[in-house]
């Protein structure tokens, strides 16, 4: 599969919306994952400049065929973020019209944010694969940071948006965030994927890009805590 793999890991502020002081702020990965031998590309998490992503793509010589979200927040998908217009999904469909994947318990909430329809989306439950080409791509769900929240699983690199970074883990105390289940999608959920495996995260929240699931788990405090009850203790509130 390497040989016709493409993949990209793309900076928001810094290889695309430029000059765009929020997508500088916050710091966002998006990520593009291709089949070379097809031409064709899945865009993961599109947000704040679509036309910038996808010249970047079509210059490489391929063709966005579909975007996958990891979750429903408007820094990922497109909306409206503490009253500041982010473009998405929505702008990515009037650009061109390719199938959006979302996870099935999140679809209603990427509807209402992006203002995009339920018919202009797949729904996938964990397990399912989603193939780009001929370069498969494996949806985990792993609800915590948002009920729907799923990680990427592609030829050894894990996309893992804002349920895991390399300094941390997603937020619980936003609208549909559960400590108790962030907990099991980090420790059980993940907890098959090979240490040799590469964490790429949503957002660009520590020095390094991307590390190894094994220097991950022996340097992220977030799997200090030992129980449930500990982990929850120092991540989730009371």
């Amino acid at each position: 599969m390497s040989d016709r793999l493409y993949f990209r890991q793309l900076l928001s502020g810094r290889d695309f919306a430029a000059g765009d002081q929020v997508a500088a702020q916050m710091r966002n990965f998006v990520y593009v994952v291709g089949d070379l031998e097809t031409g064709d590309a899945m865009v993961i998490d599109p947000a704040y400049d679509i036309d910038g992503i996808c010249d970047l793509v079509e210059a490489d010589g391929l063709t966005i065929t579909g975007a996958l979200a990891t979750h429903y927040h408007a820094d990922h998908v497109g909306g409206s973020m503490m009253g500041y217009a982010i473009s998405g999904v929505a702008d990515l469909l009037r650009r061109t019209a390719v199938p959006v994947h979302v996870q099935a318990d999140e679809s209603d909430l990427v509807a209402k944010v992006t203002g995009i329809g339920t018919d202009e989306m797949v729904t996938h439950h964990s397990g399912d694969t989603v193939m780009v080409g001929g370069i498969a791509i494996e949806l985990i769900h792993t609800p915590g940071h948002t009920p729907g929240s799923q990680c990427f699983l592609v030829d050894g690199r894990l996309l893992a948006g804002d349920t895991l970074f390399l300094e941390g883990c997603g937020r619980t105390d936003l609208p549909g965030g559960d400590p108790h289940q962030l907990y099991e999608s980090i420790t059980q959920r993940l907890a098959r994927i090979s240490d040799d495996a590469v964490l790429f995260p949503g957002h660009l929240y520590s020095a390094d890009p991307s590390a190894s699931m094994g220097d991950t788990r022996r340097n992220n405090f977030v799997f200090v805590p030992k129980t449930a009850e500990q982990w929850v203790a120092m991540f989730g509130g009371p």
